[in-house]
C-alpha cells in the first residue's frame, strides 16, 4: 500500500495556515496543503519533514509536527497521514514544485472548486480546530 502525507502548517502567530496551488494533476489549479509521498522502508514522520523541506524549506528546527490522522482508501491501496504543526520562529517560505501562498483562516476549506481533496481540507481544519490549544502550543 503506498503512503502519502500532507501537512498543515500555521505561521507563528496561528493565524494563517501555509498552502500551495498545484501545478500538476490530480488537483491542478486548486489549493491543497503540501506533502508528498512516503518512500519504502521510511517513517511517516520522517517523510512529512522530508516533504516538508523540499516543498518550502521549512525544517524539523523551524517547526513541530504532530501526526493528527490517516485516511486509507482501500480501494485505491493508498493511505493518506496527515501532520500539523506551527512555525516556531517567521521564516520565508519557498518551493518549486507548487505556488505557495498564506491562506486566512476564515476561508471556505469544502470547497470543492478551489481545494483539492473532495472536501478533505475542511475535514482536517475542522479536526485541528477541535484540539487547536493541544496542537499549536
Amino acid at each position: 500500500m503506498q503512503g502519502f502525507n500532507v501537512i498543515a502548517v500555521y505561521n507563528v502567530k496561528a493565524d494563517k495556515i501555509l498552502m500551495c496551488k498545484r501545478r500538476k494533476d490530480p488537483y491542478k489549479g486548486l489549493s491543497n496543503f503540501v506533502g508528498g509521498k512516503i518512500e519504502n522502508g521510511e517513517d511517516g514522520i520522517s517523510a512529512a519533514y522530508r516533504e516538508l523541506e523540499e516543498e518550502t524549506t521549512i525544517t524539523k528546527e523551524d517547526i513541530t509536527l504532530t501526526h493528527l490522522m490517516d485516511f486509507t482508501y482501500y480501494l485505491d491501496d493508498c493511505y493518506v497521514e496527515v501532520y500539523v504543526g506551527k512555525l516556531n520562529k517567521e521564516i520565508a517560505v519557498s518551493g518549486n514544485e507548487n505556488d505557495l501562498y498564506w491562506s486566512e483562516l476564515d476561508c471556505d476549506f469544502f470547497d470543492t472548486k478551489k481545494y483539492a481533496g473532495e472536501g478533505n481540507i475542511g475535514h482536517m481544519i475542522e479536526h485541528i480546530n477541535f484540539s487547536i490549544d493541544k496542537l499549536l502550543i
